[in-house]
């Protein structure tokens, strides 16, 4: 157990009843448990705020992203489960995770890269052992002030289908000024594809809102990807203005969701990509989320051409989450960077290729704050 005293912005924390290893970078960690015979740890970076990010070595998975609201109040504002076998099970949607070797579908699960053809083992999210379900090698370093935390993981080639040997790393960075920096890399020897994302479902409230509808929101598009079945882009950008899907200016995330429009009938809410403003590769301001109880309000900004926004649609009571508490429809949001979905098989689409002697490279930022 972990109790967290808050005084003077300075966080003390005494962990009882596990075994703790810490450093001179001021990261802790624990063992969180075993999967194929390899130790799980759990790793807990604290700012000068008192801002907590914890994460797992399973899937580099965030588990917890600990923030005040405008009174002070420390809360959680993250979905996650307490346990390992949680994470492992088959009730676990990419809580947190990062997700590759491509995120997002692939249209037949299958694509032509430089005349051959690649079948993967599954068409959605890097196959049926992506990296959500791998165990990385972490790494602790500091960040010149700030203290950072890298994981790595080696993904054969054919894994999952896909060409080439593939080293990735995802560095997690936690500033003084509340940023939970999320920097991603990867080379490669053979021509492949990647695409990275993280999947938090974010609940501003801290949990004291069940669900995110009165979560005000607003994203920088002005377009999204059309859809057909399975949910695989079509190829064409549909201009957002005038549907309940557009917010390029401030709406209640539940304020239009019942309505009749096929992407939200289709998915029960809120599952689209929307095709960013900024398509330069630079550092740019994605969304907005602001939840009026706690005052919490998220930033996000991305490398990336899209964003993935999806509102927890499958979640329900048979999903237990943190503290033994089960889930409800709607209980978060996801704001997944990256590039579009099923780009290995639409040449219009920017490119997901990744050639020897290139590396990948993409950040996202998510700035936590108060109003």
């Amino acid at each position: 157990m972990v109790v967290y005293y808050y005084k003077s912005a300075i966080l003390i924390l005494i962990f009882i009843g596990t075994s703790l290893i810490s450093n001179a970078n001021g990261i802790t960690k624990h063992l969180f448990g075993e999967i194929f015979g390899q130790k799980v740890y759990q790793y807990t970076l604290v700012n000068k705020k008192g801002m907590v990010v914890k994460v797992i070595t399973y899937g580099a998975s965030i588990t917890d992203v600990i923030t005040a609201d405008r009174n002070g109040k420390m809360g959680n504002v993250v979905f996650g489960f307490d346990s390992l076998s949680s994470y492992t099970g088959p009730q676990n949607a990419l809580m947190g995770a990062i997700v590759g070797r491509v995120a997002n579908r692939i249209a037949g699960g299958m694509f032509t890269l430089n005349g051959q053809q690649y079948r993967l083992s599954a068409n959605i999210h890097g196959g049926k052992m992506g990296f959500d379900k791998k165990v990385w090698t972490p790494e602790e370093s500091p960040s010149g002030k700030q203290t950072a935390l890298k994981l790595s993981y080696f993904s054969k080639d054919g894994e999952e289908g896909y060409p080439g040997n593939l080293k990735v790393s995802v560095t997690y960075l936690l500033t003084d000024d509340n940023e939970l920096v999320i920097k991603y890399a990867a080379t490669t020897d053979k021509p492949t594809h990647v695409n990275l994302t993280n999947h938090s479902y974010f609940n501003l409230s801290g949990g004291i809102d069940p669900t995110v509808l009165n979560t005000n929101l607003t994203i920088a598009a002005d377009q999204y990807l059309e859809a057909g079945g399975g949910n695989i882009p079509t190829g064409r950008l549909i201009n957002l203005k005038g549907s309940p899907l557009d917010f390029s200016v401030a709406h209640e995330i539940g304020e239009r969701i019942m309505e009749n429009h096929l992407s939200l009938t289709q998915g029960k809410g809120y599952d689209l990509t929307y095709a960013l403003r900024s398509q330069s590769g630079k550092l740019k301001l994605a969304a907005r989320a602001y939840e009026p109880i706690s005052g919490r309000v998220l930033q996000a900004y991305t490398t990336e051409p899209g964003l993935v926004f999806y509102t927890a649609n499958h979640f329900n009571s048979t999903l237990i989450g943190r503290g033994n508490k089960p889930s409800v429809k709607y209980g978060g949001f996801c704001l997944e960077t990256q590039h579009y979905p099923d780009a290995p098989n639409q040449p219009k689409f920017s490119t997901t290729v990744l050639n020897p002697g290139q590396t990948y490279k993409s950040e996202t930022i998510f700035k936590f704050s108060v109003l």
